[in-house]
């Protein structure tokens, strides 16, 4: 478990927290209709049990998938976003991958902050465009975002 701050920390979810997440997924417009198959690595920011924050990684051989980033409302704007971004990059350098990318329809600015840069949708790794997030999930409108997990960025405000 990572402290945020004194109230706040960022830990691995468990099986007992599916049902929040797909609550506050949901309740961000994210989707979840594939999230038992795809079975993405989630961490959550947390304040005691209340859970605030929640970030999904997919492996893809060398590459991940970055996905199901929300914040609740009432902490959206606290840097919360930036911090389970960062948690979920440092997990992929770990675990040995060179990217992340991921899906955006209405949050290309925060990600530019975050190092992002937008792409076009098939230059993703062929293993990434399988998914069924790509597939069916987010439409092809949505922005295509990358980032080397080899780049240091310096983060702005998310």
């Amino acid at each position: 478990m990572k402290r945020l701050r004194s109230h706040c920390c960022i830990r691995a979810a468990e099986p007992r927290d599916l049902e929040a997440i797909h609550a506050l997924l949901e309740g961000s417009g994210l989707p979840t209709a594939d999230l038992p198959r795809a079975q993405p690595e989630f961490v959550l920011a947390c304040e005691g049990m209340r859970i605030i924050g929640v970030g999904g990684l997919e492996r893809f051989g060398e590459t991940g998938l970055l996905r199901s980033i929300a914040v609740v409302p009432d902490r959206r704007g606290a840097g919360l976003g930036p911090m389970i971004v960062r948690h979920l990059e440092e997990r992929a350098r770990a675990g040995g991958l060179t990217e992340l990318v991921l899906l955006t329809q209405t949050a290309r600015d925060f990600f530019e902050r975050q190092g992002y840069r937008v792409i076009e949708r098939p230059q993703a790794p062929a293993a990434v465009q399988l998914s069924e997030e790509f597939r069916s999930l987010c439409p092809s409108s949505a922005f295509c975002m990358s980032k080397r997990m080899t780049e240091s960025h310096s983060l702005g405000r998310g």
